[in-house]
């Protein structure tokens, strides 16, 4: 069948289904060839978000149902709305969330980024900083940085988590501002970090390349405080005061 060579393949699968509602319902051809283009683009629809989804390595539990919106900061929950729109990402702009252990970051991030696929159909992509650091670090070594690059450069957003536990060589500082030199003003980045930019020496060491650092992320940013108190507190059983391990 032609829809099938056509790479149409919902069409061909509800061809004769189509057939048999068009005569039942008395439609015309149009109705009915309507009918199945919507159904071709429906289901287009959904195998993208589902494999934008599989690519986007997200935790599959952080999700915008499970964020408990009224334990966020109110600065916080006021621009949700507006972060959800997905017009940063289309505008190239950043998003810095700032906080101790335990406070959400992780999670808002996350259940952004899904929204971001589901709402928008955009390529977003989930990595801890310290594996992206360590891919990137291989890449070098295999003389493979810009082929790397290229294939990160795919998804308009990356989710940076936890920023702040970066080891501190100077081969690794390199690869991660090299990384985000590559993205400036072109494809947003989206990070997590319990540091505060005053102590991100910590993480690139040189004081120049800190100031370009934060210069570059925060030229166009919303920067987001996850203050208050951890939401992991208090989950160990009767009297315990441990804390649960995981992102903030």
């Amino acid at each position: 069948m032609l829809f099938r060579e056509f790479c149409l393949p919902t069409m061909a699968a509800r061809f004769e289904e189509m057939i048999r509602s068009a005569e039942t319902a008395n439609w015309g051809y149009r109705k009915w060839l309507l009918h199945l283009c919507e159904a071709e683009a429906a289901d287009r629809r959904e195998r993208k978000q589902q494999r934008l989804l599989r690519d986007s390595r997200l935790p599959s539990g952080k999700t915008l149902g499970t964020l408990q919106e009224s334990t966020l900061p109110a600065k916080v929950r006021r621009q949700l709305p507006t972060l959800l729109e997905g017009g940063f990402v289309q505008r190239a702009e950043n998003v810095l969330a700032f906080g101790l252990p335990g406070r959400g970051k992780t999670h808002f991030l996350c259940a952004l980024g899904r929204e971001l696929i589901l709402r928008h159909g955009l390529a977003v992509y989930f990595t801890p900083t310290f594996k992206l650091v360590g891919h990137l670090l291989a890449a070098k070594r295999d003389l493979r940085l810009d082929a790397a690059l290229k294939k990160l450069d795919r998804y308009e957003a990356v989710i940076l988590d936890d920023l702040g536990y970066v080891q501190q060589s100077r081969e690794e500082m390199e690869v991660l501002f090299t990384f985000l030199a590559e993205r400036y003003e072109r494809r947003s980045v989206l990070i997590s970090s319990n540091l505060v930019f005053s102590k991100w020496d910590q993480i690139f060491k040189d004081p120049m390349t800190t100031m370009a650092a934060v210069d570059r992320l925060v030229h166009h940013a919303v920067i987001l405080e996850f203050d208050g108190e951890s939401h992991r507190t208090g989950r160990t059983g009767e009297g315990g005061k441990g804390k649960e391990k995981g992102g903030g």
